[in-house]
């Protein structure tokens, strides 16, 4: 009976469960949950597989089994997930943050060494990427803007864990917090940017995620669109403003900013070699 209740029983058994529920991750998926229900690191896993757990402890790591196998995000269920390096909170009331958002933070950190300002970050969300770029460039202020309460307390809450000092949050609708007059030399954001009718909405994680934080009128563009004429009042001269967007999207959003004056309008590819963020320079000269 005791091989029955061990640390690699327990997580073989989990992993064949979360197999036949079509996890894309049944192992990695397993593994976490068992160190989050244990309190222990990945290390434990590896260090004590014969290890016997108690019938408190197996009925702790199957409650949690049991909501990933109805395909509640991994994420949501320990209540964190990593971002550039940082463990951030999260909550169902924002999107969780992902790898290729990472790519957004790269090409902003490369552009604001080109210039000094501060930078802003809208619909922050956990404040994934003003965090991250707020740990990188301390001697900057980054601004992060949500429109839910929650999720801009999150993102508080999540500076406040991680000891950054330089970022601040507000509530609002898109500019709408900014005080009047202020300007930025980077605005960066992950807005919505799925169609309404589109399939993966039903599929995977993104069942679990808000909404409103994923779906944008116009195919997919609405929020692009917004963000990028409203901009332009907002950006010192040489400022930039840059969007992560969807793998199909690149040559319609450099269509937008193009059409608004935009110049130096380039889109990045994330490392699945898929189109993923565009950027326009903005001249007040304009």
């Amino acid at each position: 009976m005791a091989a029955e209740k061990s640390v690699d029983s327990t997580l073989k058994k989990a992993v064949k469960q979360l197999q036949e529920s079509g996890s894309d991750s049944p192992s990695l998926d397993a593994a976490v949950l068992l160190c989050h229900s244990l309190g222990k690191p990945r290390s434990f896993l590896l260090t004590w597989p014969d290890k016997e757990l108690t019938t408190e402890q197996i009925e702790r790591f199957e409650q949690l089994l049991s909501r990933r196998i109805k395909g509640e995000p991994v994420a949501y269920i320990i209540g964190e997930r990593e971002f550039w390096s940082l463990p951030l909170s999260v909550a169902p009331s924002t999107l969780i943050p992902r790898p290729d958002t990472e790519r957004l933070v790269e090409v902003a950190l490369d552009k604001a060494n080109l210039n000094q300002g501060d930078i802003l970050d809208l619909g922050t969300g956990t404040g994934a990427i003003a965090l991250a770029l707020a740990s990188e460039l301390p001697e900057r202020k980054v601004w992060g803007i949500d429109l839910k309460i929650d999720a801009q307390q999150l993102a508080s809450s999540n500076a406040d864990k991680l000891g950054i000092t330089n970022c601040e949050f507000r509530a609002g609708s898109w500019f709408d917090p900014v005080d009047a007059g202020t300007q930025f030399a980077l605005i960066v954001s992950n807005p919505p940017y799925i169609e309404e009718n589109d399939p993966h909405l039903t599929q995977g994680d993104v069942r679990f995620e808000p909404l409103s934080a994923l779906v944008a009128e116009d195919n997919g563009l609405a929020d692009i669109k917004h963000i990028s004429e409203h901009a332009r009042r907002y950006l010192l001269a040489g400022g930039w403003l840059m969007f992560e967007h969807g793998y199909d999207q690149g040559k319609a959003v450099r269509d937008i900013l193009t059409s608004l004056g935009y110049y130096q309008v380039e889109t990045y590819k994330d490392y699945g070699n898929n189109d993923r963020v565009t950027i326009g320079q903005w001249s007040q000269e304009q």
